[in-house]
C-alpha cells in the first residue's frame, strides 16, 4: 500500500461535489420543464435523478469530513441551453453523466493501492454512474 495523497483527494472530492450538487439542481430543472405526453414517468425519473446527485453528495461529504477536508459550499457551473425538448434534455443529462464517470475514474486513480474503502466507493460510484449512461443512451434510442 502507498500513501494516500490527502490533499489530491479532498481537492476532487471537493469537485465531485460541486459536481452532484449541480445535478440536484439540474435534474431539479429538468422535472419542471419536461412536457408532453410521456410527462409523468419522465419526470419521475429526473426527480429520482436529483435524488441520488443529493445522495452522492451526502456520502462524498462524509468521506471529505471524515479526511479532515472541509465540504465546500459551491456548486459547479451550470450552463442554461434553453433547449428543453425531452431529446434535448437527455442528451444533457447523458453529457453530465459522461462528466461525473470521469471524475470518479480520476478519484479512483488517486487512491488506487492507498485505501481500499475509497477504491470501493469510486468504484461503487463508478458502476452507478455507468448504469446512467447506459439508462440515458436507451432513452435516447429512439430520438435516432
Amino acid at each position: 500500500m502507498q500513501e494516500l495523497d490527502q490533499k489530491k483527494t479532498i481537492d476532487l472530492l471537493n469537485a465531485i461535489m460541486e459536481f452532484e450538487l449541480a445535478g440536484v439542481v439540474r435534474y431539479t430543472h429538468y422535472s419542471l420543464m419536461v412536457t408532453g405526453p410521456n410527462r409523468i414517468p419522465i419526470v419521475a425519473f429526473f426527480k429520482a435523478q436529483a435524488s441520488e446527485s443529493l445522495l452522492h453528495a451526502q456520502q462524498v461529504g462524509e468521506i471529505l469530513t471524515g479526511l479532515d477536508g472541509h465540504p465546500t459550499l459551491r456548486i459547479a457551473p451550470m450552463e442554461e441551453t434553453f433547449k428543453h425538448s425531452v431529446k434535448d434534455i437527455l442528451e444533457e443529462s447523458l453529457n453530465h453523466e459522461r462528466k461525473a464517470l470521469e471524475m470518479y475514474k480520476s478519484l479512483l486513480e488517486t487512491v488506487d493501492n492507498a485505501s481500499i474503502y475509497l477504491e470501493e466507493f469510486a468504484r461503487t460510484m463508478i458502476g452507478q454512474e455507468e448504469l446512467h449512461n447506459l439508462e440515458l443512451k436507451k432513452m435516447l434510442r429512439d430520438f435516432s
